[in-house]
């Protein structure tokens, strides 16, 4: 009994080494290029095409340049230079911070995220489009709809601080922290996944979700990955797609599915305590985040069903697909 759980822990630690390596091959390299352009203070010139979207959702002008912060670096550095901008607006409302917050929950981290799923086999470019695309409509939706009924018409209360900034050595080692800690979870998620496997617990919880999965254009074996993605975050549930994809458990539109699905929406629970800090409504970053992330599943594998034939036919995923 030792000897085969020893042998299990060495297994999965190998996984996860292997998956860690790869996907760290893609993270350093673009967080050190995000890095250099926050430095040089080039993330603003990103932000100009997003006039016309803050226009069309009701929001500032300057506030594309936390979100284009957003889009090219991480969720928490947009949160600082939102903090920044504050003094240079006018009051925000709830409706307004609402908006804001659900086009950076769909979109963010885009090179990283993106390439990650790169990584599983999905078109970087697609899925960037897909976020993109669906933030917009959020935007648009939180916009319109507060602006006819006179919904979340209040001041914000912001009572998020961030920390304040920090010199390049800080800044390396706390991305060196980061690693470690990502490379920590890949390895317990990859050991819970055994674990549930072992216990048929995997198998009861795919065949439990299996209707809603077939809506989403998944078969039970993706249930465990979109459960970690949507719950933790894109890196994490990554690692145990990358092992089914290997194992050839995952067919490609599985993979192409849960990575759409999770790209909308992921780390549900930690990015809406987050986004409350600011002012948000849970009504939009929670709900409608859902929604959308559901509801355009749903219509993709309509589409897919319609022009591509059966979505759960078991096929490979290859290096990358559409």
């Amino acid at each position: 009994m030792t000897s085969h759980l020893l042998k299990t822990l060495r297994e999965v630690l190998m996984d996860a080494v292997h998956v860690s390596f790869d996907f760290f091959k893609v993270l350093i390299p673009i967080s050190i290029a995000m890095k250099i352009l926050a430095e040089l203070d080039w993330i603003r010139y990103l932000a100009l095409p997003l006039e016309p979207v803050m226009q069309l959702t009701g929001l500032p002008a300057d506030l594309g340049i936390a979100w284009a912060t957003g889009i090219m670096v991480n969720f928490y550095s947009a949160l600082i230079v939102f903090i920044g901008l504050l003094p240079g607006l006018p009051p925000l409302t709830t409706e307004q911070v609402t908006t804001l917050a659900v086009m950076m929950l769909i979109a963010h981290s885009i090179p990283a995220e993106g390439r990650i799923a790169a990584q599983c086999g999905v078109s970087f470019i697609g899925q960037a489009v897909i976020r993109l695309v669906v933030a917009v409509i959020g935007g648009v939706i939180v916009h319109t709809s507060c602006q006819a009924f006179g919904w979340l018409d209040t001041p914000a209360r912001i009572v998020f601080t961030p920390s304040p900034d920090v010199n390049l050595l800080w800044w390396a080692l706390g991305e060196v922290r980061n690693l470690v800690s990502i490379f920590c979870v890949i390895f317990f998620v990859m050991l819970l996944q055994r674990f549930l496997r072992y216990l048929k617990v995997a198998d009861l919880v795919g065949r439990a979700l299996a209707p809603a999965l077939r809506v989403l254009g998944m078969r039970p074996a993706a249930a465990t990955a979109m459960i970690v993605g949507v719950i933790t975050g894109i890196v994490y549930a990554s690692g145990v797609i990358l092992k089914e994809v290997r194992s050839g458990e995952m067919s490609r539109h599985d993979v192409f599915s849960c990575m759409t699905l999770m790209g909308l929406a992921h780390a549900i629970i930690e990015d809406t305590c987050l986004m409350l800090l600011i002012g948000a409504h849970i009504g939009g970053i929670f709900f409608l985040r859902l929604a959308l992330a559901f509801v355009t599943c749903a219509m993709i594998n309509i589409l897919y069903l319609r022009f591509r034939g059966d979505a759960r036919e078991p096929e490979t995923a290859p290096n990358e697909v559409s």
